[in-house]
């Protein structure tokens, strides 16, 4: 696997996780996002897709979580260079 591929993965197990623990299903997410097809949430979370960045902010607020620390969590993943060129090395 790709080491781009591998990371979306990652990302995609850590969206479900937080997903799972805000008590939605695809399905819910999706409809709180306002997305036509809640196997767009399925593709992230395989590591088929990523969220976009003019979405975050909404992931964020629906899945609880404050948006700037998320959209900080997804750079690890989706931008691992830039993250460590703006905030160090991934603790």
């Amino acid at each position: 696997m790709p080491e781009a591929r591998q990371l979306r993965k990652q990302a995609g197990d850590w969206l479900k996780a937080r997903r799972a623990e805000a008590g939605l299903s695809q399905v819910d997410l999706a409809a709180k996002l306002g997305l036509k097809y809640y196997t767009f949430i399925s593709q992230v979370e395989n590591g088929f897709s990523r969220v976009p960045t003019e979405t975050m902010e909404a992931w964020a607020i629906q899945l609880g979580l404050e948006p700037a620390a998320f959209a900080k969590h997804l750079l690890i993943y989706y931008e691992p260079e830039l993250h460590r060129l703006l905030f160090g090395a991934p603790k």
